[in-house]
């Protein structure tokens, strides 16, 4: 199995969750109000001079279903560029 983690700006929520349940991913862990900086966006530090925050998704899927989901995720990118979007693929050594 495999463990993708994903980030993206919270003013994108509504559309990345949407993209992921039409490529049939409907399990998934949330962390709201998420800080950092990145590379491609202006940072997201939750203050008046650099506001607005990240989400973080934790999802657990199936070796053979990471291509699938993996073009997902690209097309999202591609499809909000300002999103601050970074996806990091996984290995889970055990689901309990």
């Amino acid at each position: 199995m495999k463990m993708f983690l994903i980030i993206y700006c919270e003013a994108a929520d509504e559309e990345v969750i949407t993209a992921l349940k039409e490529a049939g991913i409907h399990g998934y862990t949330k962390m709201v109000e998420a800080r950092g900086e990145g590379t491609e966006t202006e940072p997201k530090l939750g203050t008046h001079c650099w506001p607005g925050k990240n989400n973080i998704l934790l999802i657990a899927v199936a070796d053979e279903e990471v291509p699938r989901i993996n073009e997902r995720i690209r097309r999202i990118k591609e499809e909000y560029p300002r999103a601050g979007f970074r996806s990091f693929l996984l290995p889970m050594e055990e689901n309990i």
